[in-house]
């Protein structure tokens, strides 16, 4: 568990190229790594069997009973970072004193096995925020889903802010990217029905019939769904509003939507870990 060495300057060559991978999206994608921060982060990634390359741990932070517990997990080396480098580099206002370098998924939606035969699924297409990404990842945590396609992404599921506003929960749920062309075919060959999230809808949202494969479709803030989706849908379904705006935040809708199809294939379903 012992650091293999000590950085005290932040011009090092070693934290200049771990910002680089932090706020370079291509970097990232050319590299096939991306930066973690936070205890609870990192716990959740070896969870889902992410492979750690390397800790940075600040030891004034970090306590030695936390550090050992993801040493025995991680089986990576670890770097030892002044307050002052360790700080520079975070990426959140309050953190936990350690940092990890892990390596990336390609999230091929070719390589996504969906287990149940009744699976429970989240679109969401073209996510116009990393913030919103991270909320819609943390619902979908939290309704249990079987799997997550983001259709035609547009920046990068490793951006922090994905991250931190899904609180670690990109690591729990799988999550597949396609274009949209990909993932209608894809869902159509197992017999997926779709419900499209849309102003508008046909039918209620708490009318629409979710005990079957499911999948529930949700568009951008601004325009909503492209018409491929809702073209192709078993229904397009419509949450009421009832004050002076037509909308609402896209992972709350998507929490009233999924929470919906939960309540019908009953809440014993869900497990707590």
């Amino acid at each position: 568990m012992d650091a293999i060495k000590h950085i005290s300057s932040i011009q090092n060559p070693e934290i200049r190229q771990l910002q680089h991978w932090s706020q370079k999206s291509r970097d990232r994608r050319k590299s096939g790594v991306f930066v973690l921060e936070g205890y609870r982060e990192l716990g959740l990634a070896l969870q889902g069997g992410y492979r750690i390359r390397m800790l940075y741990y600040c030891p004034e932070i970090l306590g030695d009973e936390r550090r050992q517990a993801l040493s025995d997990r991680a089986g990576c080396s670890w770097v030892s970072l002044s307050p002052e480098v360790y700080s520079h580099l975070a990426y959140r206002g309050k953190t936990e004193g350690v940092i990890g370098l892990v390596e990336a998924r390609e999230h091929r939606l070719q390589d996504l096995e969906l287990e149940g035969k009744n699976p429970l699924i989240l679109v969401a297409q073209a996510p116009e925020k990393p913030g919103n990404l991270g909320a819609l990842l943390r619902t979908a945590d939290a309704a249990s889903l079987d799997a997550v396609i983001v259709a035609d992404l547009k920046g990068d599921l490793y951006n922090p802010n994905v991250i931190r506003s899904s609180v670690g929960c990109l690591f729990t749920v799988p999550v597949a990217q396609a274009s949209t062309e990909e993932a209608l075919a894809y869902l159509k060959a197992r017999d997926i029905a779709v419900y499209a999230a849309s102003l508008g809808g046909s039918v209620r949202y708490d009318q629409a019939d979710y005990l079957g494969a499911s999948a529930i479709a949700v568009g951008t803030e601004a325009t909503g769904l492209t018409e491929a989706w809702t073209r192709q849908a078993e229904a397009c379904v419509e949450i009421p509003m009832a004050g002076a705006i037509d909308s609402m935040n896209v992972s709350v809708a998507a929490a009233v939507l999924l929470f919906e199809a939960r309540r019908q294939r009953g809440f014993e379903n869900i497990t707590n870990p």
